[in-house]
């Protein structure tokens, strides 16, 4: 399974639209997840268009709207593992104390996160951690990026620099 993943993409506020090159590379995955900061029900909207296979979160930047349709957090399983998925919140710096945190009772093998927008693509006491940064906003980042996850008998997931 092939999945791509982005968050923090802030539309209409960080850029217009979703860049070319994001629509590009979800056209042919299996599954999108976005980890939230959407900002824009639209967002949503052009995710599942490109993908009947659609999973998102809500962030703290996101709109009513989105709050209403959209969870804070979710578990669910792609194959033989289990993915834990949320925003964060807080001081960036400090997420990787509070994420693990919101999912001690889940047995995640992978967690998915946003918000610091900078990417993370890490294994640290046998949990994988991954943040694809923000293919939109660069505030706390040097680069724009993406996440491409494919599983199979294992987890293999690198970040894309735009």
């Amino acid at each position: 399974m092939k999945i791509g993943v982005i968050s923090d993409t802030h539309i209409p506020t960080a850029a217009k639209e979703l860049p070319q090159e994001i629509l590009l590379a979800l056209k042919g995955v299996d599954l999108i997840i976005h980890a939230g900061d959407l900002v824009e029900l639209s967002v949503l909207e052009q995710l599942k268009a490109l993908s009947v296979n659609v999973k998102a979160v809500y962030g703290n930047m996101d709109s009513a709207q989105v709050k209403k349709v959209l969870p804070e957090k979710e578990v669910f399983k792609t194959g033989n593992f289990k993915i834990g998925l949320m925003h964060g919140y807080g001081h960036p710096n400090n997420l990787m104390d509070l994420i693990p945190q919101a999912f001690k009772n889940d047995s995640v093998d992978l967690i998915i996160f946003g918000h610091s927008h900078q990417a993370l693509n890490e294994r640290k006491d046998n949990m994988l951690y991954f943040n694809p940064g923000s293919p939109t906003d660069k505030i706390f980042a040097p680069y724009n990026s993406y996440g491409i996850i494919e599983i199979n008998d294992k987890i293999e997931a690198r970040i894309i620099r735009i």
